[in-house]
């Protein structure tokens, strides 16, 4: 990809975990503001969330497609190959555009698409300013709707995506602590077992498809082994015994 000076903008927007009402004012702001709005979709085509929820707020004629390789986690060459091809495909956009936004599901600084793309785009095409937008997240969204409190007082907060395997989890489940995990829909009955084995399944839930009307929000000790949508969100509260203001 040859180097390109360029003076626009690419921005990534959080566009939440799926409810279109869970986008910030921001976040909306910064997508009708923008003079295109570039959506991540796999290679097989599927209209995705990001897509979904951006499409609430701007005409679909604004909406860039660009496939990435979201579900390669194998092939190394193909993945690559594809972020060139996406890499390729924004850094027209730019040339083309005084700003271009990125929907990302989520916030677009935490396990997003946008991390990769931003990091392909500084070094493509110097000179591109670089911005994000927060979202709200999968974590939040499913302790709002299941009532699951995150953290009090001194409690630390891990966040492990159960892609890097359920060895990692386990040891956070045995920490102090709230322990979320993402994307662990296809190994749930490995969490499910590392939930029994460290004592945590009786208080932790589960979610997926957030404020679709596919949502499911299940207690943990429900979870079998069959398993659930990739992009399904987990909290184990942490260990509670102190009463009220009982961490402060």
């Amino acid at each position: 990809m040859p180097d390109v000076m360029s003076s626009s903008r690419l921005i990534g927007v959080g566009v939440g975990p799926g409810d279109p009402e869970l986008v910030t004012v921001k976040g909306v702001n910064a997508l009708r503001e923008a003079d295109v709005v570039v959506v991540p979709v796999m290679d097989t085509g599927e209209r995705g969330r990001a897509e979904a929820t951006v499409l609430h707020y701007v005409p679909e004629e604004k909406v860039v497609r660009v496939v990435f390789a979201l579900n390669e986690r194998t092939d190394r060459a193909r993945r690559e190959a594809a972020w060139d091809a996406a890499g390729e495909r924004v850094a027209e956009l730019l040339g083309q555009h005084d700003a271009v936004a990125f929907a990302t599901i989520g916030d677009p600084n935490v396990y997003s698409t946008f991390t990769y793309l931003a990091q392909t785009i500084g070094e493509a095409v110097p000179g591109t300013v670089i911005e994000t937008v927060p979202g709200i997240t999968a974590m939040q969204d499913l302790a709002a709707r299941s009532g699951a409190v995150l953290t009090e007082g001194t409690e630390p907060l891990t966040l492990v995506p159960v892609t890097a395997g359920a060895t990692v989890l386990k040891e956070a489940l045995s920490g102090p602590g709230t322990v979320v995990a993402y994307k662990f829909g296809r190994q749930a009955g490995e969490v499910a077992e590392a939930l029994r084995e460290t004592g945590r399944i009786e208080d932790a839930v589960w979610g997926s498809a957030l404020g679709l009307a596919e949502e499911s929000i299940r207690p943990a000790a429900d979870l079998g082994g069959s398993p659930l949508p990739y992009l399904s969100t987990l909290i184990a509260p942490a260990r509670r015994d102190g009463g009220r203001g009982g961490k402060l």
